[in-house]
């Protein structure tokens, strides 16, 4: 008995010191799901093409902070990748400064020219014109990049604008290898954008893509990077570059003026803030509409049992679609620019009205989008954005999205800049009840008007894990681009999925209108057979739904991911 016992005794000992060690021991990659990222210990940038990418490491590498690098990569992918890196566009940066433990928000957002009115892309009898609207000089809002980057270099950056833009210029005018994802970008693009005289010039050789493996110079685009170098902001936004757009838009019908650019202005705001579980979650606040809806439709799935039901089970996807409808519907209802009109955020992120909404969800029947209404308060983009992610050695993060609004996008270059022009005034609504370029419903809470932001999708976002970040990540897509930020940290959130893995797990995707369940290769037959009996209108997507570029920092590490939707991805900072 005594021997029983005291075997007993050690075995309860050694097992609980076995299970100590292993805890103590547990690896920073797990061998349990078919992705693994990079794995990096110095500071990481992920984006959407390599040479980018390399140029916000190598700043990383020379003693910059995660700012200096964002901004780098930024400027670069002016050059490498411009189907959406850009010079004139707009986006939203979020920053984690370390050093304060505060984030900050930086919307450098396109706006309405001053000669804006609402109904300006209506025809004679009160159509859109859609060719003004999208592939014209007038569907061109006032860009943002350039006062963007520049403003967070400036306020919490370490470097000098000559050392971070540089090796953009060298990239333009030194030129670099036509990559497969560049030439296929230009194949695709090559008839629309020849259509223009100097974006053919500026992309094009004949008439065609140039050859794979070719030298590609941008001369133009170049020289208006050297002048940003030397000059700054108003090497941008005053001066020979200001007057060249000006002169352009005056001369094909734009009205984007010399004051309009010279008045760009770069606000902060306040980030969107929310919990899910342990995490805290900090996002986009409006005129973004996806932090909003990504903590609105977490809030929502924060009642249910999801790892009970099973990752992208049909009564997983059931019930993240349903949450879905709502928050698409208040998108259509509630959102747009906040400095025209008021946006009841803090009602929308209530944990009180999620619970509302979980009333109303039927587990065993799917509602059509007839029967959402969106909720009622007392107070009341292309597939072809770009997002990248940056962290440092220094705890200093950055999270940033910006884009043309289409691929290229409105094919039109201002001639002798290089300068691809952007069509995000189609973000706006143009006449109610006229879904935009991506399918999407808004109010006249979104409507033309002189010097306002048209309403995003754009999410960049942080997950903090005992109030330190933990995930950086954000998408393209357009209005997939909050669906597919929303159910990448819920990956890793709620099933511990690392995030290359988070990142490749097939997605779905349901905005309330139109009324269609998209669905990702990848997802069962017998799950879809049974989203259909539940009454849900699925849609086989024959194209993929978003692409994250995101980095997870776990004990010192970075673990990166660029997702595999699309060529041209890079970790640079892996060891």
């Amino acid at each position: 008995m005594v021997v029983s016992s005291l075997l007993a005794m050690f075995l309860c000992f050694s097992m609980h010191s076995i299970a100590q060690e292993e805890e103590q021991q547990v690896p920073i990659i797990d061998y349990q799901h078919r992705f693994l990222p990079q794995v990096g210990r110095n500071g990481m940038v992920v984006g959407p093409e390599r040479l980018a990418s390399e140029v916000g490491y190598q700043i990383l590498q020379q003693g910059g902070n995660a700012v200096d690098a964002a901004v780098a990569t930024g400027f670069a992918l002016a050059v490498t990748y411009p189907r959406a890196g850009n010079l004139g566009g707009g986006g939203f940066m979020l920053v984690h400064l370390a050093e304060q433990s505060r984030q900050v928000f930086i919307d450098y957002r396109e706006m309405a020219p001053g000669a804006s009115t609402r109904d300006m892309y209506l025809d004679a009898e009160g159509n859109v014109d859609r060719q003004a609207l999208y592939f014209s000089y007038l569907s061109a809002g006032v860009p943002g990049s350039v006062a963007g980057l520049l403003h967070a270099l400036e306020q919490y950056g370490t470097m000098t604008v000559r050392q971070v833009l540089q090796p953009a210029v060298d990239l333009a005018l030194k030129g670099f290898s036509v990559s497969f994802a560049l030439h296929s970008d230009l194949t695709e693009r090559s008839e629309r954008l020849g259509a223009d005289p100097a974006a053919g010039a500026s992309y094009l050789v004949n008439g065609t893509a140039p050859a794979l493996g070719s030298v590609f110079i941008q001369p133009d685009l170049g020289r208006v990077l050297q002048t940003i170098r030397d000059y700054g902001h108003s090497g941008f936004y005053e001066g020979w570059v200001a007057k060249t757009i000006a002169q352009a838009m005056a001369e094909n019908g734009g009205i984007i003026t010399e004051a309009d650019l010279k008045n760009y202005v770069v606000v902060e705001r306040e980030p969107v803030r929310g919990t899910f579980r342990e995490y805290d979650i900090v996002s986009a606040p409006p005129p973004s509409s996806g932090g909003t809806h990504i903590i609105q439709m977490l809030n929502i799935l924060e009642g249910y049992d999801l790892k009970s039901m099973g990752h992208n089970s049909a009564a997983y996807i059931h019930h993240v679609i349903e949450a879905m409808k709502v928050a698409y519907a208040d998108r259509a209802a509630h959102m747009g620019d906040p400095d025209f009109s008021p946006v009841p955020v803090a009602q929308l992120v209530s944990k009180a009205y999620a619970q509302e909404i979980r009333k109303a969800i039927d587990p065993k029947r799917a509602r059509s989008a007839a029967e959402i209404q969106s909720g009622t308060f007392e107070d009341t983009e292309s597939l072809d954005t770009t997002h990248f992610s940056v962290a440092d050695q220094y705890g200093n993060v950055v999270s940033n999205t910006y884009t043309l609004n289409f691929s290229f996008g409105s094919h039109i270059v201002v001639p002798g800049t290089g300068i691809l022009l952007n069509n995000e005034m189609a973000d706006f609504m143009t006449k109610p009840g006229t879904p935009n370029a991506f399918g999407l419903i808004e109010s006249q809470a979104n409507e033309v008007a002189a010097g306002k932001r048209p309403l995003s999708s754009m999410s960049p976002t942080l997950i903090l894990k005992e109030g330190q970040p933990w995930l950086a990540t954000g998408s393209p897509g357009g209005s997939l681009i909050i669906s597919s930020v929303m159910q990448t940290v819920l990956n890793a959130m709620e099933f511990d999925m690392n995030i290359a893995a988070a990142a490749a797990a097939p997605r779905v995707h349901h905005q309330w209108m139109p009324d269609k369940l998209r669905i990702e290769s990848g997802i069962s037959a017998d799950t879809i057979n049974l989203l259909t009996v539940l009454g849900h209108p699925v849609e086989e997507n024959v194209r993929t739904l978003g692409r994250t570029q995101s980095i997870m920092m776990e004990e010192g590490w970075f673990l990166g991911a660029t997702d595999t939707r699309r060529p041209s991805g890079w970790v640079a900072g892996a060891q």
